[in-house]
């Protein structure tokens, strides 16, 4: 953020969890909310999300490549106006692939991972797959979940455990500071640790990382750029599914 005495540097939250600071310069975040908005318009655009219990997320999502509901994939918007989805764009799929060079050092080959070691060094390691039959030629981003908060929205403590692949999770930030809450892989509950995302932060977890549960318990209403012109946050999410679609 401008004005901070000393720049925010890459950390490794855990292993395999990884917070890179200002990652999106403005002209690339103007871009990717341009993008978001022409995404968020129907059909298949922005929605509430609504739970198997009959609640709702305060956060809007609209998705891309194949359509995330709880707790599954489909190609329609089945539960919002019943669309088709709309498709993930390639320079999309390309940009996750970047995140994680930035992440971890370089991209990972097909059916494993790195992570830097404490050193920074790259280090290699399987991901440990979430389900026992990956797909390991299904390695390009072909799923995106956009969230959209407002002053008032929460994200609850979750996995994102619907995939078949256990390739990393790029998570993208645009507008208002948030409070990430970055978990373990047993339980909802502590440890844990908190870490303020920023408008262009980029964050990336695989390996151990891949299963940690993980939410937005605040959202810091007015800490947008203001050269941005957006109020609220955005969140891009990109996942690898390994259910047989991919990027255009």
């Amino acid at each position: 953020m401008d004005g901070e005495l000393f720049p925010r540097e890459r950390t490794e939250i855990a292993p395999g969890a990884v917070h890179v600071p200002d990652w999106l310069g403005p002209e690339r975040q103007r871009e990717l909310l341009d993008a978001c908005r022409d995404w968020a318009r129907p059909p298949a655009g922005l929605r509430t999300v609504r739970t198997p219990g009959g609640g709702t997320m305060t956060a809007r999502q609209v998705c891309l490549g194949l359509h995330w509901y709880p707790y599954g994939y489909a190609r329609t918007a089945v539960d919002g106006d019943g669309a088709p989805v709309k498709p993930m764009p390639g320079w999309l799929a390309e940009l996750g692939r970047e995140a994680v060079v930035a992440a971890y050092g370089h991209p990972p080959p097909p059916g494993s991972g790195t992570h830097p070691d404490r050193y920074g060094a790259p280090h290699p390691y399987p991901y440990p797959h979430p389900h026992p039959h990956p797909n390991p030629d299904a390695d390009a981003y072909d799923i995106a979940l956009i969230n959209f908060y407002d002053g008032d929205s929460r994200m609850g403590m979750h996995r994102d455990a619907e995939e078949e692949s256990g390739a990393p999770v790029v998570s993208l930030s645009l507008g208002d500071t948030c409070v990430f809450r970055f978990g373990n892989t047993a339980s909802r509950g502590r440890p844990y640790q908190d870490v303020r995302l920023q408008s262009g932060d980029l964050f990336v977890f695989g390996g151990p990382a891949r299963l940690a549960y993980h939410g937005v318990p605040k959202v810091l209403p007015g800490t947008a750029p203001p050269w941005l012109g957006l109020t609220g946050r955005l969140n891009v999410t990109l996942r690898v599914g390994g259910l047989g679609t991919g990027p255009d």
